[in-house]
């Protein structure tokens, strides 16, 4: 129950940011979910590997590096999903930025620890 709650937050951040960013356009929620999920499953599965092969450009930047791979993880995904767009890699790191932010804090809103 608690993947699906996380998964409907994550979507409702998406949904969140053409209204903060002209620059990044949700058409509707069926679109933000399919987003959502392919946003979680590469965070889980390709991140992880990018991490790792960028380890040196990652700890010479002081972490920083990460923030750019978030954005060109995000900038694909919005290549891949139909009726979610982002205009540039600068929206895509920005709007990765906020995407982060408010996920965090619904999830830090809505979900408690003893939750299931």
């Amino acid at each position: 129950m608690r993947l699906i709650l996380t998964w409907i937050i994550n979507a409702v951040a998406l949904m969140a940011l053409p209204y903060l960013m002209h620059s990044v356009t949700v058409t509707n929620i069926g679109t933000a979910l399919i987003a959502a999920l392919v946003l979680g499953l590469v965070n889980t599965l390709i991140r992880p590997v990018l991490v790792i092969l960028t380890l040196p450009v990652t700890f010479l930047s002081l972490g920083l590096f990460i923030l750019v791979i978030n954005a060109l993880l995000f900038w694909g995904v919005a290549h891949l999903v139909d009726g979610f767009h982002v205009a540039g890699f600068w929206s895509a790191f920005l709007a990765a930025i906020l995407y982060s932010v408010i996920s965090w804090a619904l999830s830090t809103l809505l979900l408690r620890k003893g939750d299931d």
